[in-house]
């Protein structure tokens, strides 16, 4: 029976420290949250390794893709609220480098949860032939 008390509280032990992260995480996560958002305004730098050339550089309210194996995607929202997507294919060559040019306030124990309602209603396009 001790066994099983001992047991039980070492797990307990154990799931208090996993649920607990490093502050950087939450505020990682909170930054990428704002940025995803719009609400960070970065500088995207594409630079071409061999020559040493900027091959493409954007600077503005971006949400920033390195997760598709063939391609860098970048969508930009401007100062009217419509958006632009920039697309550069990967290489070995290519370098992205972003950088966040403001600093931001970001909470170091909460995590981000935006609720967006328009995103509930479908947008629907009716096309006839």
């Amino acid at each position: 029976m001790r066994a099983v008390k001992l047991a039980a509280v070492a797990l307990g032990a154990v799931l208090a420290l996993a649920a607990c992260t490093p502050e950087a995480d939450d505020v990682n996560k909170n930054l990428a949250t704002d940025a995803d958002n719009f609400q960070v305004v970065r500088q995207v730098t594409f630079v071409n390794g061999i020559t040493d050339k900027v091959m493409l550089e954007i600077i503005g309210r971006c949400s920033v893709d390195m997760s598709d194996p063939a391609r860098y995607s970048v969508t930009c929202k401007d100062d009217a609220g419509q958006y632009v997507r920039h697309f550069l294919g990967k290489s070995d060559n290519v370098t992205a480098v972003v950088q966040q040019l403001q600093a931001k306030q970001a909470s170091t124990s909460h995590y981000r949860f935006v609720f967006r309602p328009d995103a509930l209603i479908p947008d629907v396009d009716v096309h006839t032939p």
